[in-house]
C-alpha cells in the first residue's frame, strides 16, 4: 500500500466512540477519521457535523462499501460485532473491533475466517496489555524478581447503573454480564503476564444467567501451566470502580492498582520478603499513555506493512474461549 494515512470509518458511533475512539484515531500516527455510522441518518449527519467528520451513514453496508474508507473501527453493541466484521471484510475493509470480540468462540472464528478469506487485517481492542504497567509486571516476572509464580488475581468491579450502555444487561445483545464486559480485560492481562493459556476454567456466577438475563457478579478460577492458579472477580454491583492486578511468587508480590487505565501516571508496587516479614514495598511511578491511541497506531502500522500485532483476531479468540467456558455450566 502506497498511501501513508489510513482512513477510518467508525461503526456504532455512540458516546464511547465520540469521547475515546474518534479522538484516539486522530492522535494516532498515519490515521484519520473520515466517516461514522449511526442507526438514524439524521443523527449520523448531526454528529458528523459536530465532530467535523466528513461522511455520515445510517447503514453499515453503505459505510463499508464507501471507496474513501480503508478500515473500520467497530464500537457497536456486542451482538453486532460478528455480522459487522463479516460485512466489512467482504467489502475489503480492515477491521479493528472493540472487546469482547463476539458473543461466542464460534462467532469469533467466523470473523477470523471472513477476514482471512478477503485478505484484510483483523485486530481486537485488548489494549490493556499495551500498558507500560502491565508490561513492567511481565518484565519483572521474566527477570525472576518474584521467584517462581504461584498465583495471580485480577479484579474489576464497578456500578453498572452509571453506564450509558443501556443494552448492557440484555443477554441477547451483551452476551453476558461483567464476565464478558470487564472480566475479558482481566483474562487477557493474566494470559499475557503469565505467558500461557489456562488448562482449566471454572466459574461461580450470581445470579445464574439465563437466555434472557445476565450474571451481576462472577468469580472465575483458572489454572495455568506449571500449577499457577489465578482468579478473576468482576461485578456490576459495586459502590464504586475498583481495579487491581496482583501476581504472587515465592520471593515477592507485584501489585498494580488500576491496571486498565491510560492517559495518567500509574503505579506498580513490588514487595519482597522472607519468612513472616514482608520487606519494604518498592513503588515505581510509570507514565501510561492513551491506550486507544496506542492500539490504533499499532493497527495502522500493521495495515501499512508492519508486523502482525499481538492483539490479532487469534488473541481475541483465545479470550472468547475462556468466556465461553466461564459461562457454561
Amino acid at each position: 500500500m502506497t498511501q501513508r494515512t489510513i482512513r477510518y470509518g467508525i461503526i456504532g458511533f455512540g458516546r464511547f466512540a465520540e469521547k475515546a475512539i474518534a479522538p484516539a484515531i486522530r492522535r494516532a500516527r498515519n490515521s484519520e477519521v473520515v466517516g461514522l455510522q449511526k442507526r438514524s441518518a439524521e443523527e449520523a449527519r448531526k454528529k458528523a457535523d459536530e465532530c467535523s467528520i466528513p461522511l455520515a451513514f445510517a447503514s453499515v453496508d453503505d459505510l463499508v462499501h464507501h471507496p474513501d474508507i480503508d478500515a473500520v473501527f467497530i464500537v457497536s453493541a456486542n451482538s453486532a460485532h460478528c455480522p459487522e466484521t463479516v460485512a466489512a471484510a467482504n467489502a475489503g475493509k480492515h477491521v479493528i473491533v472493540e472487546k469482547p470480540m463476539a458473543l461466542s468462540a464460534r462467532e469469533a472464528q467466523a470473523m477470523i475466517d471472513a477476514c482471512a478469506s478477503n485478505g484484510v487485517k483483523l485486530m481486537v481492542g485488548h489494549m490493556v496489555r499495551l500498558s507500560p504497567l502491565v508490561r513492567r509486571a511481565k518484565e519483572l516476572i521474566v527477570a525472576g524478581r518474584i521467584g517462581s509464580v504461584k498465583a495471580a488475581r485480577a479484579e474489576f468491579i464497578y456500578d453498572a447503573r452509571v453506564s450509558h450502555r443501556k443494552w448492557l444487561i440484555d443477554r441477547a445483545v451483551a452476551g453476558g454480564g461483567p464476565v464478558v464486559d470487564v472480566g475479558v480485560h482481566c483474562f487477557d492481562t493474566l494470559r499475557y503476564v503469565l505467558g500461557g493459556e489456562p488448562a482449566s476454567v471454572s466459574a461461580a456466577l450470581w445470579p445464574l444467567p439465563t437466555a434472557a438475563s445476565i450474571e451481576e457478579s462472577g468469580f472465575v478460577s483458572l489454572q495455568f501451566p506449571d500449577g499457577v492458579l489465578a482468579s478473576v472477580f468482576c461485578s456490576y454491583t459495586a459502590p464504586y470502580r475498583r481495579v487491581i492486578l496482583e501476581i504472587i511468587g515465592t520471593e515477592g508480590i507485584i501489585t498494580v492498582p488500576d491496571f486498565t487505565s491510560g492517559d495518567r501516571d500509574g503505579r506498580l508496587i513490588l514487595t519482597r520478603g522472607k519468612g513472616d516479614a514482608p520487606g519494604v514495598p518498592v513503588a515505581e511511578e510509570i507514565p501510561v499513555p492513551n491506550l486507544y491511541v496506542e492500539e490504533t497506531t499499532m493497527f495502522t502500522n500493521w495495515i501499512l506493512g508492519g508486523p502482525e500485532p499481538e492483539l490479532s483476531g487469534s488473541n481475541g479468540l483465545a479470550n472468547q474461549r475462556i468466556i465461553d467456558r466461564a459461562l457454561t455450566f
